[in-house]
């Protein structure tokens, strides 16, 4: 007959062994899906910020190019054809200060059509990576422009009569691969010819290049038909030759896409750019369960070992260990319910001590994982202050209250754009370029000390303003423009001088459906401040 120690013990570690399973099975369960919901969400962070990142680069050489192809038509529907040469001087002083003022521009030209004028052909312009310089315009007289496939960067907005972003090519004369923005150019319906600025493919390449996760996750750019523009481990002439395509289901209309690439399982989000581009982030499916396989491994192997060490203390103290478990079965219930601050306490120095040490030490090392996945995620590496995946998250956050409490909500918001960084890098070294940012950052947050401060591009951040800042703004406003002029005046070198233009946008009840619609405005005052600013200077 078996004593009741005996069947206590029984029934004590039979209990234990439940429970301990459990405990891994629901922590495997979580670490699990908190790997994988993280790493889809750094994914999508990528992509997102890579895809604005580009669009605003694509966006800045749109208005370019659309800034002076308007001001040509305007100039056009006041000039006489046969003064064709004193409207193409106006429109190369145009055309001059905006290309100055945009990165990445390689040429820039306004080719009259020669069924227009044989005399008055048009204008060339070549960086040489400092300057521009006049380059001896092409002769279109050589070519047939009705074939599309030649000259493309003047055939196809003919043809087609609308701007347009051209896939890359070799340009004709100066044997670079680029790719260009194009508008046609007319004159009460009449053609006249195009306008036009090619970037450096490099400049596109190097920003997809530095989009990279884990070990072997990387960006590359489609089109729609699926054919690759830029891919890291594909050259450009592979990409002229032979035009591959993206493997079979990255077109999926689906944001998260699984796809098999040379006999390896990948995960990848794609995002469409704003000139119909597609720009993917992709990663091996077995780096993103690395993190959380080594973790469930490293619990399965401390659970065994708690297992053991429970067993032995049941053995020897059966009564003692009953409360115990109890509270850590507890706590298991809570980290499987998200909540991580918790501590066990028992310092009495035996089995069940090292168990609830063993399992403390565990719940650190989750919360030091998700503050590192987290820091991964929404904090800039440079100024410390939030990055552009957490002004987007915050923004999202707004646009629900604004669905939710619209009309008692108040907040503004505040875009800042710094001056001469191109300037300080050329001149001085991207170091003091970072030294640049770093202080402007600090302005912004100085003044802005109650309120989120993020950096959402190179030299551009944001701020939401609640509460006592919303109600201060005015004030606040004045004090950070004082500040800039202060340190224009005090400051010696050119890299401590901020200069920062700020727009601040008050949220409208009546007419703001989401937050985009307040930073449009605060953009739009911003480039007020910097243009009034520039006018002064």
């Amino acid at each position: 007959m078996r004593s009741i120690r005996s069947k206590t013990i029984a029934l004590i570690v039979s209990v234990i062994v439940i429970t301990m399973t459990i405990i891994t099975a629901l922590s495997a369960f979580s670490i699990r899906r908190l790997g994988n919901e993280s790493s889809d969400q750094i994914l999508y962070l990528l992509c997102r910020n890579g895809e604005r990142n580009l669009d605003m680069y694509f966006d800045s050489i749109e208005q370019s190019v659309k800034t002076v192809s308007a001001y040509a038509e305007k100039d056009l529907a006041a000039t006489d054809l046969s003064k064709l040469s004193e409207h193409l001087e106006r429109v190369e002083d145009v055309f001059e200060k905006i290309a100055g003022n945009t990165a990445g521009i390689l040429t820039y030209y306004y080719r009259i059509d020669p069924t227009v004028s044989t005399d008055d052909k048009g204008f060339w312009f070549i960086s040489d990576g400092n300057i521009f310089y006049e380059h001896e315009v092409t002769d279109i007289t050589l070519y047939d422009t009705s074939d599309q496939s030649a000259l493309v960067w003047f055939t196809v907005p003919k043809a087609t009569g609308n701007p347009v972003w051209l896939p890359p090519y070799i340009t004709e004369n100066l044997d670079e691969y680029v790719l260009s923005y194009n508008v046609p150019i007319y004159k009460n319906n009449l053609f006249i010819g195009v306008i036009g600025i090619e970037i450096d493919y490099d400049t596109m390449a190097e920003t997809v290049k530095n989009i990279s996760l884990y070990e072997n996750g990387y960006a590359f750019i489609n089109d729609d038909e699926g054919n690759i523009i830029y891919h890291p481990y594909i050259s450009i002439e592979e990409l002229q030759t032979n035009h591959p395509k993206v493997p079979e289901g990255l077109l999926s209309e689906d944001t998260f896409v699984t796809y098999n690439f040379d006999g390896v399982e990948k995960q990848a989000v794609w995002m469409k750019m704003d000139n119909g581009m597609r720009l993917n982030v992709t990663v091996p499916i077995s780096e993103i369960n690395s993190n959380w396989h080594n973790l469930i491994s490293e619990i399965i192997f401390i659970s065994l070992l708690l297992l053991t060490a429970a067993i032995i203390v049941a053995i020897r103290f059966a009564k003692q260990i009953t409360d115990p478990l109890r509270k850590l079965t507890e706590t298991v219930e809570q980290v499987d319910t998200g909540n991580y601050d918790l501590n066990l306490e028992y310092d009495k120095d035996d089995e069940v001590g090292i168990l609830t040490h063993s399992f403390n030490h565990l719940i650190d090392h989750l919360k030091i994982y998700i503050g590192e996945l987290n820091s991964l995620a929404y904090a800039d590496a440079l100024t410390s202050v939030h990055n552009k995946g957490a002004f987007d998250i915050s923004c999202r956050e707004m646009d629900e209250e604004i669905n939710n409490n619209g009309k008692d909500l108040e907040f503004a918001i505040g875009v800042f754009d710094c001056d001469d960084l191109k300037s300080i890098n050329d001149s001085y070294g991207h170091e003091k370029g970072d030294i640049y940012l770093k202080k402007a950052s600090q302005l912004i947050c100085d003044v802005f000390a109650h309120s989120p401060v993020f950096r959402t591009g190179g030299d551009e951040f944001a701020v939401i303003l609640q509460g006592d800042d919303y109600n201060n703004r005015s004030k606040l406003l004045r004090s950070f423009k004082k500040k800039c002029k202060d340190s224009i005046v005090n400051e010696e070198n050119d890299w401590d001088k901020v200069s920062v233009a700020i727009g601040i946008a008050d949220y409208n009840p009546d007419e703001d459906r989401s937050a985009n619609s307040v930073i449009r405005r605060a953009d739009i005052l911003m480039y007020e401040d910097k243009n009034k600013r520039k006018k002064k200077a």
